[in-house]
């Protein structure tokens, strides 16, 4: 199954990268880049950081955390299917960091029982060490940190805002699992069970696992936009079925949808809680599709849910080293 997934992304990527290629020679290149930082803080895994500073950057900036698939990496990302939130990046001012698993097969850990508590000592520990330094060097706006992620890098998208949901405002997961889904007892970070979509839960047991990786936590849990395909067979259908089941019971929701549409013609979208673009919990299930997403186009759907879009007061020049 591991491999299945590797050859899944590789494939995604390819044709992702050929796409920006042939975008990158229709316009001007930007003079901002994806530059490596060392030093930033508890690594315990480690990790590698890159970040991503427009030229026109916003006074009080957002902050994207752009997590990759297995067998990724950051500049496979960045520069790959993940490229039109650095296009959106130059738009709106807001500053990117993307985090880059470095152990065999880069996965990210949402398996053991670091990896899936609070400052646990695995991958999100050093990730958040990522997100304070941004922090601390970009005056980044507090209420707009967010994160968004394919595959591994969904999965690792909802271990992060049930981890830290007073961190993270909202999360955009293309084809993911729930938070604990992958769970693991002998050290490995593969559970097939769930890739399978065999793990099925109330929403009420959903819940109580992603309290679990916060013991204690009262507040508000971040606003979640869930993608899938429907003939995704890497990490299963009924795993997007048991998502929603966990975000709308973490906000306290009905799994009944609030509103449904058809944005495009293969995707139905349901809404839950609030129904405006910035929904409390939104999922898109994409008709036809495998463990492909994101496709064209969709991108731009998460930069508005997460909001990012909004017009930045920009600083160039000095402010962006800071």
């Amino acid at each position: 199954m591991r491999r299945v997934l590797r050859i899944a992304m590789a494939v995604t990527l390819l044709l992702s990268s050929a796409f920006c290629a042939l975008f990158l020679t229709a316009g001007p290149a930007t003079a901002a880049t994806l530059t490596r930082v060392t030093n930033f803080g508890n690594n315990p895994t480690n990790l590698n950081m890159y970040v991503y500073v427009p030229d026109k950057v916003a006074a009080q900036p957002a902050l994207l955390l752009l997590v990759h698939y297995c067998g990724g990496s950051a500049g496979a990302i960045f520069n790959g299917n993940g490229h039109d939130f650095a296009t959106a990046a130059d738009r709106y001012g807001y500053v990117v960091v993307v985090p880059e698993a470095t152990r065999d097969g880069h996965c990210f850990d949402v398996s053991t029982k670091a990896g899936l508590t609070r400052n646990g000592g695995s991958d999100s520990t050093g990730i958040m060490s990522m997100v304070s330094w941004t922090r601390q060097r970009y005056n980044v706006d507090p209420a707009r940190i967010v994160v968004s992620g394919f595959s591994s890098g969904a999965m690792m998208t909802n271990v992060l805002a049930a981890e830290y949901p007073d961190v993270f405002a909202a999360g955009s997961a293309f084809s993911g699992v729930p938070a604990g889904c992958f769970a693991t007892t002998d050290g490995s970070l593969w559970n097939s069970q769930c890739a399978g979509g065999n793990v099925i839960k109330s929403a009420q047991d959903w819940g109580n696992v992603a309290h679990a990786m916060y013991p204690g936590y009262t507040g508000a849990y971040p606003r979640m936009q869930l993608w899938h395909g429907n003939q995704d067979t890497t990490l299963s259908y009924p795993n997007y079925g048991e998502e929603i089941k966990q975000w709308t019971n973490l906000h306290g929701l009905s799994q009944t949808p609030a509103f449904t549409d058809q944005p495009q013609s293969s995707w139905t979208r349901t809404r839950y809680g609030d129904t405006s673009t910035k929904a409390t919990v939104e999922g898109i299930s994409v008709a036809g599709q495998g463990h492909t997403l994101p496709l064209g186009g969709m991108i731009a759907y998460a930069v508005s849910f997460l909001g990012l879009t909004a017009p930045p007061a920009a600083v160039a020049g000095p402010a962006r080293a800071r």
